[in-house]
């Protein structure tokens, strides 16, 4: 079997999606299950883009052993330097080098000929030889540039020393046997083509991205970029965890898989998804809530006889699997325990009694605690932001016939308590503007969103917000059975986040 190379670009392009924007601890805990879920490459950000960005890409680069690390860079100088200072500490570093093109860039972007596209990008690769041993080289539109052209760019890559050319099918333009005869071409007719490893990167804008890296696949591309859950700019990007399960399921035909660790697809999918705050859809494949649920009758009988009917794949394959022990009010801390290791979290004993502390408050409210409430209630506590703010009690008075009114009392990080009432259109408007005037903070909110976490009258709701201050945006998440204390809690959790960015700003 070939082995295909994953690379993931989720805390590059995906956070690139709009409303996302992950700190540097979140970055760390997404990088860390990516690691566990062994992709072999990481492109952790884009170092020039902000301070923030390198100091992040800097953490990761420092913490992960495991996989290679990669920062973007255009083709300048400045970028390239800013990529050096960032992998600094990296085990394995790669820098990734960009240019467009095609005629539409080359034309109305970059305002270049074809030579000078060339020259251009043929100068940062030997800038950037000096100090790299790894580099990927990106012909940005690739899937609209002349193939000509392209077989020029990617021999010059070659001799310019990239080990991997990137062919990127930029603004999910093409369709699979057109992408797959990319590669076939590039095969042919590019000398030295044997050197290097060719990389498929796909958009979504068409629906096409998953059909198209597969049909790379089958041309000889050798890697295969993507993020988990397809977020990313636009329509999104290619769902790796689509491309290594089509593998999987037909390596017969493909004759080539990957070297993950599928059974972490699920928990990996479900990290990404709240930290970034977008829902997976419900019949998204792979990862989706209904990817293994039967409700036909029809279905349901042939699942019985064989799940083979009706199921291609197994959810135990992606680490998913049916939760037999019950988790309730009265359940102990031996149980707890077990079902969290079960989960795959392994808690020190402080972080333990807390994680159980909470557990029981949750037991108390809800009759049945499910492996979805266990999630929400761990990565709630994994991620905490420091606290400047600490939401205390909330007491919303509401009535259709009345001007719904809200009364917070919050507490800060040097212990002085915040109590302030205020009205608004609906009882979250009231609660927002009653935290705005404790806090003294002024900010627009973009986008509130709430979703369930599991089923049932008594299911956790997830509240995600995001919010903007002058040109800082944050997002902020909580979870609670009561929507209305779930609101206050991402509001909360939302400006403590703000406060964090803007203190390091000031660095």
């Amino acid at each position: 079997m070939r082995k295909i190379y994953m690379f993931d670009t989720t805390l590059r392009d995906g956070e690139q999606s709009p409303g996302v924007n992950l700190n540097t601890r979140e970055k760390l805990e997404i990088a860390y299950q990516l690691e566990k879920l062994g992709i072999d490459r990481i492109e952790a950000g884009f170092p020039a883009a902000s301070p923030g960005d390198l100091a992040a890409v800097n953490a990761v680069a420092k913490a992960i052993k495991n996989s290679t690390i990669i920062g973007l860079s255009r083709s300048r100088t400045q970028d390239i330097d800013a990529v050096r200072e960032a992998l600094q500490g990296a085990e394995d570093p790669c820098i990734h080098i960009f240019l467009a093109t095609s005629p539409i860039h080359r034309k109305y972007k970059l305002k270049m000929e074809k030579d000078q596209v060339l020259e251009t990008a043929q100068a940062a690769l030997r800038y950037a030889r000096q100090y790299f041993s790894k580099i990927e080289f990106s012909c940005e539109d690739a899937g609209r540039t002349e193939i000509d052209f392209l077989c020029e760019m990617t021999a010059m890559a070659i001799r310019e020393g990239a080990s991997v050319v990137n062919i990127p099918d930029t603004v999910g333009y093409l369709y699979p046997y057109e992408y797959g005869n990319i590669f076939k071409t590039l095969k042919e007719r590019v000398p030295g083509i044997e050197k290097i490893q060719l990389s498929a990167h796909c958009h979504d804008d068409l629906g096409m991205a998953t059909a198209n890296s597969l049909a790379a696949i089958l041309g000889g591309a050798d890697q295969i970029e993507g993020t988990i859950n397809g977020i990313g700019e636009r329509a999104g990007n290619t769902a790796l965890e689509e491309v290594a399960m089509a593998l999987e399921t037909r390596s017969e035909f493909f004759g080539a898989k990957t070297s993950l660790e599928l059974s972490e697809i699920a928990r990996t999918s479900s990290l990404i998804s709240r930290l970034t705050g977008m829902v997976v859809p419900g019949n998204k494949a792979i990862v989706g809530a209904n990817a293994f649920a039967h409700e036909s009758g029809i279905h349901q009988d042939g699942m019985l006889k064989e799940k083979t009917t009706y199921e291609i794949m197994s959810p135990e394959t992606i680490g998913l699997k049916e939760s037999k022990l019950v988790l309730g009010k009265h359940s102990g801390r031996h149980a707890f325990r077990e079902r969290l290791i079960e989960l795959g979290y392994k808690l020190d004993d402080e972080r333990l009694n807390e994680a159980f502390a909470k557990f029981k408050v949750l037991a108390d409210k809800k009759k049945d605690v499910t492996d979805q409430d266990l999630h929400a209630l761990l990565q709630e506590k994994l991620v905490d932001t420091p606290e400047a703010y600490q939401l205390q009690a909330i007491h919303v008075s509401y009535g259709n016939e009345s001007t719904p009114s809200a009364k917070v009392r919050i507490l800060t990080a040097d212990g002085k308590t915040l109590e302030r009432e205020a009205e608004g259109n609906g009882s979250v408007d009231a609660i927002y503007n009653a935290i705005d005037q404790a806090t003294g903070e002024t900010v627009t909110l973009s986008d509130y969103t709430i979703k369930s976490i599991s089923y049932g009258k008594d299911a956790q709701g997830e509240v995600h917000v995001v919010m903007t201050q002058d040109e800082l945006t944050v997002q902020g998440r909580g979870v609670s059975t009561d929507i209305l204390e779930a609101s206050a809690r991402a509001y909360v959790d939302a400006l403590n986040r703000l406060i964090e960015k803007k203190a390091i700003q000031k660095l």
